[in-house]
């Protein structure tokens, strides 16, 4: 018999936890999207999650102001600098990438059982010297990262499959800091100090 998981209700975290000394600039907003995208990307190839979970997170965490509707989201992640299409809105804020980085860390702490697997996995593959493409797990992971990838970025984005690999592992041991209860201000302090 499937169990059922019940999502817990808890209060949205407030902004006080995601401190910012000063607004980012232009280019560090333009890396923050780009992570924001990429984070996502992950666990859309992980777990499968689209823009209705991701629509569902956000009425949850009470940012439907945010993330109302599904072209909403569309602009959000088309603001990414890396997207093929230029059609998507160029500008995000700082409320609206605090708004994904607490709907990010909400599904990923659904996620949190898939993702501590797979990260088992990735460990003990490397214990024994050997790929990750031989767990179909990981593997499935890895090539529906790489297909998304390539469809949605930028050719100017030429990246070997090694690169994306490699890509796609580091950001699933960072979806696993991320699905802890302090996820929140550890991604959103990781993206100012990439964004630097």
């Amino acid at each position: 018999m499937p169990s059922i998981v019940k999502t817990p209700t808890t209060p949205t975290p407030h902004w006080e936890d995601l401190p910012l000394a000063s607004a980012p600039d232009p280019v560090q907003l333009d890396n923050i999207k780009a992570q924001l995208d990429l984070i996502l990307l992950a666990l859309e190839a992980l777990a499968g999650i689209g823009s209705d979970a991701i629509l569902q997170a956000a009425a949850q965490l009470n940012l439907e102001s945010m993330v109302a509707d599904r072209v909403a989201l569309w602009r959000l992640r088309q603001s990414n600098p890396m997207r093929k299409s230029s059609g998507g809105r160029k500008k995000l804020d700082v409320e609206e990438a605090r708004s994904l980085v607490l709907i990010i860390c909400h599904l990923a702490g659904q996620q949190q059982e898939l993702i501590r697997r797979a990260v088992a996995l990735l460990e003990q593959l490397a214990e024994q010297n050997r790929e990750p493409h031989e767990a179909s797990l990981l593997g499935d992971y890895l090539d529906a990262f790489s297909n998304t990838y390539q469809e949605r970025m930028d050719e100017e984005e030429n990246v070997s499959s090694d690169a994306l690999s490699h890509l796609a592992l580091k950001l699933l041991i960072d979806l696993l800091f991320y699905s802890s209860p302090n996820g929140h201000r550890r991604l959103w302090l990781a993206l100012l100090d990439r964004a630097r």
